[in-house]
């Protein structure tokens, strides 16, 4: 069967994986507003909204915990298939829906899907990806998530002109497509050569690595350099034990696991998944109402996707620690802004439109500036720790934890992803603009602890990357190190022209 080796076409096809995260999102958001969908589900309260909302997430979190094992017995390309299936069942079981229990049940298989995808697909691109554009290529798992968000969001408001339950049954039928696309294009698809080398398949391993790096030459310098970095990590790997998930906090695992787990932990309690969730409501606070509010909401949405892209040009070049650090600085600062407007300039009421969890409204200039702030939040969260975070947690494991540990980080990420989900609606009914307050002051948090934890991985392989925890090279000083792969590259390619040169003397 014919495989595709350009990593920027698996990049393009695999992370629609991300895509679907990105559909969830917004298959649910630009319902909330809706009387179609209130009407329907008998006006859930804030409890219940949260509820129906965080199912995914939880759905997620279960998904991902069973990914490593599904992964490492079965291969990453196996296991995304096995997601894609799932993702259409429960597309189906959502479109379908009778009652609020029956479209949870449809919401929580999804998320079975999108925790084994969220976690899967940056693994696979990781390994597949050469070590300058590596960051690019995983990133673009986020870029499909925002692609996902935009044209579901779409989508939906275009049926939310079907004045009938139609409406969001079309929409959330038609999310079903991008996983049939996926699971065909995934027979095309190689498998990951450091998977492969991990069931000892060496000449499969060497073939992926040869067509993927220099046209299917095995004796090219960096197919030849790169093979022999990867048979040394999986000699040191066949050493340790039968991978267990204890391991992952074992001496020398601990603090590559914590770092990724807070990694994740940090991106959720940042607050920017709040603005895809909950944007409506937001914008209802600032005195935005029916078409209006739908249609503001969706340009979060495009500047999502625009900024990111600028960071996926970027991001091999500047690194991934100013985006962790500098981002966080930003966002705890636009957070402290929406909350001192809306303490400053808000006064309750007893709902907007047809929104009774809605108990908050700012008008006027103070509302445009709340407005402006969510934007300007989505644009840094786009530049910064939106797409960084997938690239980070994908290069920090080593080979045999690589795929339990990614899952375990993404699992913490859907575990928060619940949570926030569903503390959400009650927190702007309950506490309202001190909301932002707690997402400000976790951003400050995560500065922290990425300042003095989280080094630097650009620009290395992964092999290398392992080296930099064995050694314990302090985070602030990890931008110092600098690659040993592209001076093994360069004695090769001297080896080789001196044979050359050599040959033709003779």
């Amino acid at each position: 069967m014919w495989t595709c080796y350009n990593i920027y076409v698996l990049a393009a096809f695999g992370t629609i994986g991300g895509g679907l995260f990105g559909f969830d999102i917004s298959s649910m958001s630009a319902w909330l507003a809706t009387d179609t969908y209130m009407n329907y589900f008998h006006h859930p309260n804030d409890n219940l909204q949260g509820g129906i909302t965080a199912s995914m997430s939880a759905g997620s979190w279960l998904g991902a915990l069973g990914a490593g094992f599904l992964s490492d017995k079965f291969g990453r390309k196996k296991a995304l298939m096995f997601a894609s299936l799932l993702w259409i069942v429960g597309s189906v079981v959502s479109l379908s829906a009778k009652n609020v229990g029956h479209l949870i049940a449809g919401r929580v298989i999804n998320g079975f899907c999108v925790g084994i995808t969220s976690s899967q697909t940056p693994v696979y691109l990781a390994e597949l990806s050469p070590k300058n554009i590596r960051g690019r290529v995983v990133g673009i798992q986020q870029w499909a998530i925002e692609w996902g968000i935009l044209i579901m969001y779409f989508i939906s408001y275009g049926c939310t002109f079907i004045n009938s339950p139609s409406g969001f049954r079309l929409a959330w039928g038609l999310q079903a497509v991008p996983a049939v696309i996926l699971f065909g294009a995934l027979f095309f698809f190689p498998e990951s050569p450091r998977w492969l080398a991990s069931k000892d398949r060496w000449e499969e391993c060497l073939n992926v690595l040869a067509h993927l790096h220099a046209g299917g030459n095995p004796d090219d310098p960096t197919v030849i350099a790169e093979y022999e970095e990867v048979r040394e990590a999986q000699a040191i790997a066949a050493q340790a034990k039968a991978v267990a998930w204890i391991g992952l906090f074992g001496p020398k695992m601990w603090k590559r696991t914590t770092i990724g787990v807070f990694a994740q932990v940090w991106q959720q309690l940042l607050g920017g998944n709040v603005m895809m969730y909950y944007i409506v409501y937001v914008f209802q606070m600032a005195g935005l109402t029916g078409n209006i509010n739908l249609v503001s909401s969706s340009i979060q949405y495009v500047i999502f996707l625009l900024t990111t892209v600028v960071t996926l040009a970027m991001i091999d070049r500047i690194g991934r620690r100013p985006l962790f650090v500098y981002g966080g600085i930003l966002m705890g600062a636009l957070n402290f802004a929406v909350a001192g407007l809306m303490a400053n300039y808000g006064h309750h009421v007893d709902g907007v439109g047809n929104n009774a969890n809605v108990v908050w409204q700012v008008t006027g200039r103070p509302a445009k500036g709340i407005i402006a702030c969510t934007y300007l939040f989505v644009a840094v969260y786009g530049f910064t720790w939106a797409p960084c975070t997938w690239i980070y947690v994908s290069e920090i494991f080593p080979l045999q934890y690589r795929a339990k540990g990614v899952g375990l980080a993404t699992s913490a990420n859907w575990a928060f992803n619940f949570a926030l989900a569903y503390f959400v609606p009650p927190a702007f009914h309950n506490i309202i603009w001190r909301t932002y307050i707690i997402f400000g002051v976790f951003c400050f948090c995560g500065v922290v602890h990425s300042f003095f934890m989280f080094p630097e991985t650009c620009g290395k392989t992964l092999e290398e990357i392992d080296q930099l925890f064995e050694e314990g090279v302090p985070a602030w000083k990890s931008d110092k190190v600098h690659s040993k792969l592209d001076k093994r590259i360069h004695e090769l390619e001297e080896k080789t022209h001196a044979a050359e040169v050599e040959k033709v003397e003779q």
